[in-house]
């Protein structure tokens, strides 16, 4: 044993009082780093600051920005709900799972060949725990009791999927939407008197599992149902942004990131807990007022960077820098792998896409990405590849849908289908996807059509495909 070693056991000791840990203590004294990752829905690119100016304010995500890192060039490989979800929980491509888009009510969502993130970590020693949105399956084998989390509790698909549905109200009619806890109904048939509690209960299951496992190490899966449509706000945040309903929802979201970080303060655990904050993709702009911002091209439900590029922030004392803005780029399939790393946890026995990427995550110098190419699709059709560190992403010919006009208040407004054809774009000169530079750059094109056509072959090229 080293001598720097024996001086902080000794120092350690004499802290302990004999009966627990400090709070600096317990963090260096081998215990696994927890995981916090709060996963929104729906949200807009710049809908927080630091990375937009929105008109209401964001107090507690402006705070974990300053006390992390901001990563300006987080992405997630299909920008619509199961997909997003499974590739972040699992760690593969939609094209490998076959997830795809959003799953109905008795979707069967998430194989259970595929490992959850809940299941590698739970292998470990970790006590595990959802609280919200899970639309990764719904069949007794597929939902969060099956899947790995030791406690759960939210709905098992979007909240729209009800009989208040402003398109589609006869279909969902057919299955209620339900609010489950630990694997049991309690809430039969969610109404609009429930849906504005939705923030506040995942808030409080979320603080008071913080409390009951100080001692253990934890994945904490906050994935919010909002800022998805339809959008409500409890009454102690309606109508007090000054920002409209959406201000009001996203300023209940703030106060929700603040309560959980209080609750990591409380219990002690400040420097040993790892925090993600993003969102499962871009806002649903067709919805107007109700939906999120993006400064980039299109949003959620296309392959462009208006919907696959989320706002991230990464807080982790000591092991990220704080205040830092990383350019980065780095994908939700890479999580599970990192964390995995971090926890000393086994790696699932099943294929996986995503690569430990902690070096980016912590901004270690000369620190470059490990894959060659992400892959970005809609629902079940493959649209491109983007290179591995960001900068080219190419398009496929595909047709894609854009807004024509902007619903209000809950309503939707207008799509038109249009067609890209193959395109290239410097993503570092040109982040917004506008001017297509497949001439002046043959040779990059020409890599990134064969990491496409190898993608193509290899998770495409079945009957399913």
């Amino acid at each position: 044993m080293s001598q720097t070693r024996r001086n902080f056991l000794s120092t350690a000791a004499l802290a302990m009082a004999g009966a627990s840990l400090t709070r600096s203590a317990r963090a260096a004294a081998g215990k696994p780093p927890n995981f916090l990752m709060i996963f929104l829905d729906d949200s807009g690119w710049a809908d927080f600051r630091p990375f937009g100016n929105p008109d209401y304010q964001t107090p507690n995500v402006e705070r974990l920005a300053s006390q992390g890192c901001s990563f300006n060039n987080f992405y997630v490989p299909q920008a619509i709900c199961s997909a997003s979800r499974s590739a972040l929980m699992s760690g593969c491509y939609p094209g490998r799972t076959r997830v795809f888009g959003a799953h109905p009510p008795g979707g069967r969502g998430l194989d259970p060949k595929f490992a959850t993130m809940g299941e590698v970590l739970k292998a470990r020693g970790y006590r595990t725990a959802v609280f919200g949105k899970w639309h990764l399956g719904d069949q007794p084998d597929t939902r969060p009791p099956a899947r790995g989390f030791d406690e759960s509790c939210g709905l098992m698909y979007s909240n729209d999927m009800w009989e208040f549905h402003p398109q589609n109200p006869q279909n969902y009619a057919k299955t209620p939407l339900r609010f489950w806890d630990n694997g049991k109904v309690t809430i039969d048939r969610v109404t609009k008197e429930h849906q504005p509690m939705l923030t506040t209960w995942y808030t409080r299951h979320a603080v008071d599992f913080i409390r009951r496992n100080r001692d253990n190490p934890f994945l904490l899966y906050v994935p919010h149902s909002m800022p998805h449509v339809p959008i409500f706000a409890s009454r102690k945040f309606k109508g007090k942004s000054g920002a409209g309903l959406y201000g009001d929802v996203m300023t209940e979201i703030d106060w929700s990131v603040g309560e959980i970080m209080k609750a990591l303060h409380r219990a002690g655990l400040d420097d040993n807990t790892l925090v993600f904050f993003s969102s499962d993709n871009g806002p649903w702009s067709v919805y107007g007022n109700h939906a999120g911002k993006t400064p980039f091209r299109e949003a959620k439900g296309t392959g462009f960077d208006g919907g696959t590029r989320s706002a991230c922030i990464m807080r982790y004392p000591k092991r990220i820098p704080a205040g830092a803005i990383s350019r980065q780029a780095f994908c939700s399939v890479d999580m599970l792998p990192t964390l995995a790393s971090l926890a000393d946890a086994r790696l699932p026995a099943n294929p996986i896409d995503g690569a430990n990427v902690w070096d980016i995550i912590a901004g270690k110098p000369g620190a470059t990405n490990p894959h060659a190419y992400y892959p970005f699709s809609t629902d079940r059709i493959f649209e491109g590849v983007m290179s591995g560190d960001g900068r080219w992403k190419l398009h496929l010919p595909h047709d894609y849908r854009t807004v024509t006009v902007l619903g209000n208040d809950g309503m939707p407004g207008k799509y038109i289908t249009r067609k890209i054809e193959l395109s290239l774009f410097d993503m570092e000169k040109d982040p917004y996807e506008t001017t297509n530079v497949l001439a002046s750059h043959p040779d990059v094109a020409a890599r990134l059509q064969g990491y496409a056509e190898q993608h193509r072959r290899e998770f495409y090229a079945g009957p399913e495909g």
